[in-house]
């Protein structure tokens, strides 16, 4: 295939997204201070967000790039939720009820993080809730850098096309990936740092270690108050 074929491929897998275009911002070109790669074209605009998210389902189709799909999982989880969400929530990786049922935090731990979301003046159906994998680990063990590398760009299309304003990281894992650290959740949780495209990223405790850790709801109470703060803040 030719360098022009190439680029044509590229560019017809960018319009299926949702992308209006490309970005001639030197700012593009460089990397992004947690670590993570720029976008390589726009953003899709706004009303956009629904058909380009449709579009990267459909990209991903019933997966096989990596080998989860060899290792018991039912289904891939993509996300749920608004397209056009202020507020976005990352876990780790799908469970078993989520691998079953197809969408993320739908356990014990999902209807903990619904009651979380209702806290603060939502409902899920005004956020989007998404993990840093697609696939359910055999086990629930932790995701492998292997299969972290392979999804992770997913992830940052979502990230993309939705434009958070916040996002919140629920887990040691997902904070860990997103913002390329080994620091523990204990240490950094409550911190906002910034993410890519402008958006605010606050990670705090997941609900499954909520589940065991009952006494610790106060502080990812204290985590979901900046959230809101920052939801907040003018535009």
């Amino acid at each position: 295939m030719s360098g022009r074929d190439d680029l044509v491929g590229h560019l017809s897998y960018y319009r299926d997204l949702g992308v209006a275009g490309v970005s001639r911002d030197p700012a593009w070109r460089e990397r992004a201070p947690n670590g993570a790669p720029p976008p390589t074209a726009s953003p899709a605009p706004a009303g956009d967000a629904g058909a380009g998210l449709s579009a990267l389902r459909g990209f991903i189709g019933d997966c096989t790039r990596c080998k989860l799909h060899t290792l018991g999982r039912k289904q891939v989880v993509f996300g749920v939720g608004s397209p056009t969400a202020d507020l976005m929530f990352v876990g780790e990786a799908p469970g078993a009820d989520e691998d079953v049922q197809g969408e993320p935090f739908v356990g014990r731990a999902g209807q903990l993080l619904t009651k979380i979301i209702e806290a603060i003046g939502l409902s899920r159906a005004d956020v989007y809730i998404a993990n840093v994998i697609k696939c359910r680990p055999p086990g629930n063990r932790n995701p492998e850098p292997d299969e972290v590398a392979t999804c992770e760009p997913f992830l940052a299309q979502q990230v993309d096309l939705i434009q958070p304003r916040v996002i919140v990281a629920l887990g040691t894992f997902a904070a860990k990936a997103l913002l390329k650290t080994d620091a523990p959740i204990s240490r950094i949780r409550g911190q906002v740092f910034e993410y890519r495209g402008g958006a605010r990223l606050i990670p705090t405790f997941h609900p499954a270690f909520l589940l065991r850790s009952p006494e610790r709801k106060r502080d990812v109470w204290e985590d979901m108050k900046k959230a809101r703060a920052l939801l907040n803040e003018p535009r």
